[in-house]
């Protein structure tokens, strides 16, 4: 159960929590406590009235029972039957409720003729009554001397136990309340103290700053219970500190990519204004200078489109689509620079229709293909392969021979203007960014792309899950 306080929209702190359950919990008990205490405290009272009361009522009896058949001895057996006995009273009546013996102060007319009389006297048959300014706590027996039936009625005066709880409930809830603000003064300062961690914790990460992030808080020292929000903040310390140099990186090569073509159309323009240029000069400036603007927009619309669909912005439109055709259009397509490489482009497998966005599916593929061709030797082939996996996922792995990529670099290899060899011309190689629109695209369609490089075999493989194939395209959305 979660406590706030919508004062000022603000949760309660830990400690206020903690306190109100302790204090609960406290108060519960002591409630308990003392309603237990208080109930054996009357019941011990109880339980000591009812032993006098039954001392009595046998005194009493053996009394009447050495009178006889009530001789003029009566009154004075019974007069001294009871001793020694404080707050106690008794009296004597007849079969038909007549007072025999017995102070006439004592007005116990009223149990006499209100309670019946009890066979044997326990705590639970003892009568309460009150006369005469007091409160009674007594019992009524009858007895039978001499073909006689007398009524007993014994009663002790409970004007001083009632002092006397009345006391001691005071005085009890009293200790309980002070007991309870100790315990709670006490709670308090072990959960302050127990928040120190948490307070040293605080201070070291306020510490740690963009300059900061390799810093790592030490997970042993720091209780049990807060070692995995430590391991957690590490964790997230790490992702960070990674994205923070992925960051760096990505701002250098943006400076970098963008730099080389503005440098070349300002060296080239400053050079052709240097003198007086012929038509055909100023044309082939133009040509030139319009290559490396056109390259320039490529690389914004790249980077503008990667931006949209990390943020979710760039929505599929879902249709049934089959990769096969699809494959053998862009075949098509990039026939003639294959030919002009001597490449040949090979189709293998078949595959079930996908649900997916035709024109980002051509984009990914015509990426892959693009950087197949580019670095597959003269003579050789680029195969494009179709499969389906025994969980039922479509798969689609460009191959191409060639160079491998070291090992090194395939973890690497979707990130944006990552490049294996940094040497290579940029204007041949492009800017860097095709990987990671097919990295992006692929997940956008909730499958996963992977690449593998070795014996001479590079290896980029795509996998589309299984949702992909039985989805219904007019529901809008994968399930």
């Amino acid at each position: 159960m979660m406590w706030s306080s919508r004062l000022g929209k603000h949760p309660l702190s830990l400690t206020a929590r903690v306190m109100a359950f302790v204090a609960l919990a406290i108060g519960l008990s002591l409630l308990v406590i003392g309603y237990l205490v208080d109930n054996a405290v009357k019941r011990h009272f109880a339980e000591q009235d009812a032993d006098e009361l039954e001392v009595m009522t046998r005194a009493v009896d053996r009394a009447l029972r050495k009178t006889g058949d009530g001789s003029s001895h009566l009154g004075e057996a019974l007069s001294h039957a009871i001793s020694g006995h404080h707050g106690v009273y008794f009296q004597v009546w007849d079969k038909e409720k007549r007072l025999i013996y017995g102070p006439s102060a004592n007005d116990f007319a009223k149990p006499i003729n209100t309670f019946a009389p009890v066979s044997s006297i326990q705590v639970g048959n003892v009568y309460h009554w009150q006369g005469d300014g007091k409160t009674y706590r007594g019992t009524i027996t009858q007895t039978q001397v001499g073909g006689q039936e007398y009524y007993i009625v014994t009663a002790i005066d409970m004007d001083a136990h009632i002092q006397f709880l009345e006391n001691f409930r005071r005085s009890l809830w009293l200790i309980m309340l002070l007991a309870g603000m100790v315990t709670l003064l006490a709670a308090w300062y072990g959960v302050h103290q127990g928040h120190a961690p948490l307070r040293g914790l605080s201070e070291a990460m306020r510490e740690i700053q963009a300059d900061r992030l390799h810093v790592r808080l030490d997970s042993e020292a720091v209780p049990g219970e807060l070692q995995n929000l430590v391991s957690s903040f590490n964790f997230m310390l790490g992702r960070l500190e990674d994205s923070f140099a992925r960051l760096s990186h990505f701002s250098a090569d943006i400076a970098h990519e963008l730099r080389t073509p503005l440098t070349n159309i300002i060296t080239q323009t400053q050079v052709v204004l240097g003198k007086s240029r012929s038509l055909v000069e100023y044309r082939e400036l133009h040509y030139s200078n319009l290559e490396e603007l056109e390259r320039l927009a490529k690389m914004v619309n790249d980077m503008l489109w990667l931006a949209q669909s990390e943020h979710g912005l760039l929505k599929p439109v879902w249709e049934s689509l089959g990769m096969a055709q699809e494959v053998r259009k862009l075949f098509d397509f990039f026939e003639a620079l294959a030919e002009e490489k001597h490449i040949q482009l090979m189709l293998e497998g078949q595959a079930p229709k996908i649900k997916g966005d035709r024109a980002m599916l051509r984009r990914a593929m015509s990426n892959l293909l693009s950087n197949a061709i580019r670095h597959s030797p003269e003579g050789e082939s680029v195969k494009v392969r179709l499969d389906v996996s025994d969980e039922g996922q479509v798969l689609l792995s460009v191959q191409n021979t060639g160079p491998e990529i070291p090992a090194e670099h395939l973890p690497r290899i979707f990130d944006r203007f990552y490049r294996v060899d940094p040497s290579r011309q940029r204007q041949s190689e492009g800017a860097g960014l095709g990987l990671a629109i097919v990295k992006s695209i692929v997940e956008a369609h909730y499958g996963s792309i992977d690449v593998s490089s070795d014996y001479g075999m590079t290896s980029f493989s795509i996998c589309f899950p299984q949702a992909a194939i039985n989805w219904d395209c007019e529901e809008g959305a994968l399930p």
